[in-house]
């Protein structure tokens, strides 16, 4: 994507009421006067909240409002020109049970009060494989306790992924930890018991790997 398309994009962000993008200072000053009120002020009803991590395009944001219309979603990115789509196709389509923020994951603390999110959806993560990178894994220990910090005790995570290595990373620490793993599965189209939200939505990316042959794995959790 050309420098003058990506600006354009974050100009046309900038008018969408849909999108949110505090600053750093905003967020770790405790600013931000969304934190703790995002059903009264920017859902404006007090549906359950679902937040998809590193939304990249937004479609499966999207595609969850659709899905469940009585629940609010939340995608959220660093990169807003990618999920300028998701956020554009929400407002073409009137689909106004999502949203988008654009901010670094490790800050959601920041943006969430506790136990205000319902649910977490991980789509297609980089996995990180290298040793040094580990700490940017979105499904590592201190992610996990972010994540349990801002979920309601009985919320529940979803990771979908088409990296075996994270896939198995992941259940490795979930065993380890003690946390309760309440769905997992190699290859979510070859099995019948995969819910529809997960062979039913898919992504650009998706759809890429699912050409190349490759298994797209899932594993649904709680932490403990």
């Amino acid at each position: 994507m050309g420098s003058k398309n990506k600006l354009k994009r974050f100009k046309e962000n900038e008018t969408f009421s849909n999108v949110i993008q505090p600053s750093r200072e905003e967020l770790v000053s405790h600013q931000f006067s969304l934190k703790g009120n995002w059903n009264k002020e920017f859902f404006k009803n007090n549906n359950p909240i679902v937040l998809e991590l590193g939304c990249g395009k937004g479609e499966y944001s999207v595609g969850l409002a659709q899905t469940y219309p009585d629940k609010n979603f939340i995608g959220i990115d660093i990169k807003g020109a990618r999920f300028w789509r998701g956020a554009k196709t929400a407002i073409e389509e009137k689909i106004g049970n999502v949203g988008f923020m654009r901010t670094q994951i490790e800050l959601i603390t920041y943006a969430f009060a506790k136990a205000e999110i319902s649910e977490i959806w991980i789509t297609f993560p980089d996995p990180q494989i290298k040793y040094k990178r580990t700490k940017h894994r979105l499904t590592n220990t201190e992610f996990l306790q972010r994540y349990k910090h801002i979920l309601q005790p009985d919320g529940v995570i979803n990771l979908k992924t088409d990296s075996e290595f994270m896939h198995g990373y992941t259940l490795g620490l979930l065993h380890g930890e003690g946390h309760e793993i309440l769905h997992a599965n190699h290859n979510v189209y070859k099995n019948e018991y995969s819910p529809k939200e997960v062979t039913g939505i898919q992504t650009f990316y998706e759809k890429q790997y699912l050409e190349q042959g490759k298994p797209i794995t899932y594993i649904k959790f709680r932490i403990k």
